[in-house]
């Protein structure tokens, strides 16, 4: 790989004998691995081409995976690098908790999160570019979480709508993405001797809206894919610097993972309880961790909540549903799950969502994805959607049909399918070797497909 000559000198001045070990990694290939999803069956297929264990995540395994198998597609897996799954484990959620991912595209952080709270509790994911929302969206609801709103929002308008709210948010900071290069190469073309320090002071201003969310107690996880001190280390050091009740956590070391490195910054000793994970030494990408405690008896005036309405923004038509809407979900739930209990029904336009608890309103506010989409209402009927199928498991319905491998093939293809002519017309969860599949509608032996267009192979 061909490395700018100014980036070599750069690390050949900071890792001294180290440095040729390190250049070299860049040569070698990068790193697949894949995270198993708790909340559905064991993917048996994936599991049994898996190449090792990842020795620091529970979940994490080593090798490629394929995205069109039944695995991926019904979200019993998730592809992520080694090296980034160590970020979830460090931040840790619990069951219960309300927890913020700021910078939260394309989504395997926060899939990690999920899952670590079990799918329990309030989970915040935002990205502030559209495009970048749009695949984190569709990301979590292939995983099949209900507990998380999806907002394409910036830091600063965040920050005045969730004043001191969070348990723990994690900042996985945009970049220089010195430590994705030899996965992904482009990169290097966007990068110069002085776009770290550029990236430095963008991340600051992330990480000070970041601190204003935060409760008393709570936890702040920053952590980059880069190997540059400017967006690390010494960025760290602007933390403990700048916000005197702010102390640092030691981040757990593995086998290969290198501590933090105060001469890089201000020699402040606190700094070797991040984490470095550097390719020579460990099997996988460029990443650095930190951890952070907020004093719980800190005393900071709260941020107030901004309640003006802001020109262009979306909103939540969170008012109740009216009765015609009220009679055609109740009548889908009759037949379908009877005993389905949402926390908070909301609809945008004619789609229905099931808002999670934890918070009480979205206004204000650019929301993708306000909790779990439940379906469409149409004319005098209610059509369930693809992302409530995904959160469920076999058995939690009576309405199930079991498709082998080839109808699940078909069914992704968008075929019809046959099914047993003995059950009564109407929707089905369908399911695959014990994972959900989607929905479809039995008409007289025949199950319709309602596999979304937009997805279908």
């Amino acid at each position: 790989m061909k490395l700018p000559s100014e980036f070599i000198s750069k690390y050949q001045h900071l890792l001294g004998d180290e440095a040729p070990a390190f250049l070299a990694a860049f040569d070698q290939e990068s790193q697949s691995g894949f995270r198993v999803n708790l909340l559905k069956a064991a993917p048996k297929a994936t599991l049994a081409t898996a190449t090792g264990k990842v020795e620091y995540v529970p979940t994490g395994y080593r090798g490629p995976i394929n995205g069109k198998s039944l695995d991926h597609v019904a979200g019993a897996i998730y592809s992520q690098e080694p090296s980034a799954m160590y970020v979830g484990e460090v931040v840790d959620p619990q069951p219960g908790e309300r927890v913020l991912d700021l910078c939260a595209a394309p989504g395997g952080k926060t899939t990690h999160l999920v899952a670590k709270m079990g799918d329990q509790g309030l989970l915040v994911a935002n990205e502030i570019f559209r495009k970048r929302a749009l695949v984190l969206a569709e990301n979590l609801e292939r995983w099949g979480t209900r507990s998380t709103v999806v907002t394409n929002e910036s830091p600063a308008e965040l920050e005045g709508q969730f004043p001191r709210f969070f348990d723990r948010i994690l900042v996985d900071a945009p970049c220089s993405g010195e430590g994705m290069f030899r996965k992904e190469p482009a990169g290097i073309e966007y990068w110069n001797p002085d776009y770290p320090a550029e990236c430095a002071n963008r991340q600051r201003k992330i990480l000070a809206s970041a601190l204003k969310m935060l409760k008393p107690g709570g936890t702040l996880v920053y952590s980059t894919c880069t190997f540059a001190p400017e967006e690390d280390e010494q960025n760290a050091a602007w933390l403990l610097e700048e916000y005197p009740d702010l102390t640092m956590e030691e981040v757990k070391k593995y086998p290969g993972m290198d501590a933090g490195r105060p001469d890089w910054a201000d020699g402040n000793p606190e700094l070797t309880k991040a984490v470095r994970l550097f390719p020579h030494h460990l099997q996988g990408e460029g990443h650095f961790i930190a951890k952070f405690k907020l004093t719980a008896n800190d005393g900071a005036t709260p941020v107030k909540v901004r309640t003006k309405k802001k020109r262009g923004k979306k909103r939540p038509a969170n008012n109740r549903l009216d009765r015609d809407h009220q009679a055609e979900f109740k009548e889908f739930c009759q037949w379908f799950m009877p005993d389905y209990q949402p926390n908070h029904l909301l609809t945008f336009g004619d789609q229905l969502y099931d808002l999670p608890a934890g918070i009480d309103s979205l206004d204000g506010l650019t929301v993708l994805r306000p909790g779990l989409h439940l379906g469409t209402f149409k004319k005098r009927r209610f059509e369930p959607a693809l992302a409530w199928a995904l959160t469920l498991r076999p058995g939690m319905t009576d309405r199930e049909i079991s498709l082998t491998d080839d109808q699940w093939r078909q069914y992704v293809h968008g075929d019809v399918i046959t099914a047993a002519s003995d059950q009564q017309n109407g929707w089905y969860l369908l399911t695959c070797q014990g994972l959900a599949c989607g929905f479809g509608k039995l008409v007289n032996g025949t199950v319709k497909n309602f596999y979304p267009k937009g997805l279908r192979f």
